[in-house]
């Protein structure tokens, strides 16, 4: 097994190619454990359309996230929001088709009615015009149920690294800011973020999309940045580098050696991990929907509150496996396990210990409970959780791939609260 090894402020990063690791909630317990249980909101917060370089109609999509019991869906196409009018020739959007089937534009033809397709020209310049956010949240949003989020990709880079960081909750377009580096990029694109929360006084969270497309950020690059409070832990693209390769860790093990910088040397909050499913192709290809999502737990289906939950921390990310429960009160972690049948679950709680030679991302124990637990013993960093399931995924993005679902570090806030 390949071992990463760096030290760096009395923290040893050895951490190998393994697939599944852990993660926790806040500390101090969630408006969650105080009172009623708050319902969980299913979303995914990266996706992609016509708008951009997705291959199917934004109103197709949208149809399709509702109709698999999504809450809420943000799209983030690159570069631009879905205001204003935007057309496009059939021909270009018959070529973005990866296999061959009908007819993209018979399909939205079939779907919407003649009525609702609005097309102008004729022959080989004959276009379609692309709906706005505005018109498919009168046709989709229903109060309670289902929710559109305005987003964008933030699409930059420094060189050959790609800084992609999706905006969530926002209302004007944010081009990308550039940078003298890597780190400098990302900030100028995160301070844009805050002005226009600031300004609008609304919240808006920004993830920073996978950090190993083409191998763009190293943990110290992570650790470094400490206004980032979300990444993509899993992003369901396969050809993100989710697993790394022989000389790059993978995103899981990104996220514990960078935690373990920002707590054991710079005394800064963690970040947070997020799945998405980064979805470009609708018609086949091997870009598709449905493979990561968060679940928020909130108040109400309300776009502020949601925004707001995510930044206490409250939620968890899932490929397939379904969390009841996840706590923490008084130093202990427990989750329930929406358990299927025939389907055995592995519970790993992962963290960092502190002082010297600690290890990042160390297996503290393992549970195959339905109701796993942990109590911290006090010299943890942070912990976190990862549930693994036997069940195959049924839309893997990467061999061998097992339906998961990961909680947030906890077990940090004194230590980072300590030192205001």
């Amino acid at each position: 097994m390949k071992k990463y090894h760096l030290l760096l402020g009395g923290v040893v990063l050895a951490l190998g190619v393994v697939l599944f690791w852990p993660r926790g909630n806040e500390e101090g317990g969630s408006k969650a454990d105080q009172g009623p249980a708050l319902p969980w909101f299913k979303g995914n917060t990266h996706t992609h359309t016509l708008w951009s370089d997705g291959n199917d109609f934004p109103d197709m999509v949208v149809d399709w996230y509702k109709k698999q019991e999504y809450d809420f869906l943000a799209l983030s196409d690159h570069n631009i929001l879905s205001k204003g009018e935007k057309w496009m020739k059939i021909s270009a959007i018959e070529g973005r088709k990866k296999v061959k089937g009908a007819s993209v534009v018979e399909k939205y033809r079939k779907a919407f009615g003649e009525d609702w397709v609005e097309t102008r020209g004729e022959g080989a310049g004959e276009e379609v015009r692309l709906r706005t956010l505005d018109e498919l949240r009168g046709e989709f949003e229903e109060e309670g149920k289902f929710l559109l989020i305005e987003a964008e990709e933030i699409t930059d880079r420094f060189e050959r690294h790609q800084v992609h960081i999706n905006a969530l909750n926002l209302e004007e377009l944010i081009p990308p800011q550039k940078g003298t580096s890597v780190v400098d990029t990302m900030r100028n694109n995160l301070r844009m973020v805050k002005e226009q929360a600031e300004r609008l006084g609304k919240p808006i969270v920004a993830h920073l999309n996978h950090p190993n497309f083409h191998f763009s950020f190293t943990a110290e690059q992570l650790a470094e940045v400490v206004e980032e409070r979300f990444f993509e832990v899993y992003n369901g693209h396969p050809g993100i580098n989710h697993l790394g390769d022989e000389t790059h860790p993978g995103d899981e093990q990104l996220w514990d050696m960078a935690n373990a910088i920002r707590l054991g040397k710079l005394q800064a909050a963690p970040l947070y991990g997020v799945a998405t499913d980064d979805s470009h192709e609708y018609h086949g290809g091997n870009v598709s929907p449905g493979r990561g999502w968060i679940m928020v737990q909130a108040e109400r289906l309300d776009a502020n509150l949601l925004m707001e939950a995510m930044e206490r921390g409250e939620f968890y990310s899932s490929s397939g496996v379904t969390l009841r429960k996840v706590s923490f009160r008084k130093g202990i972690i427990e989750l329930e396990i929406a358990g299927e049948p025939g389907v055995t679950y592995t519970t790993q709680f992962v963290g960092t210990r502190k002082g010297e030679g600690a290890v990042a991302g160390e297996e503290f124990e393992v549970s195959r409970e339905l109701q796993p637990v942990y109590r911290l013993r006090g010299d943890e960093l942070y912990v976190r959780a990862v549930v693994t399931s036997s069940r195959d995924h049924p839309n893997p993005s990467f061999a061998d791939q097992k339906e998961q679902a990961w909680t947030q570090p906890v077990g940090w806030r004194k230590l980072v609260e300590g030192r205001n």
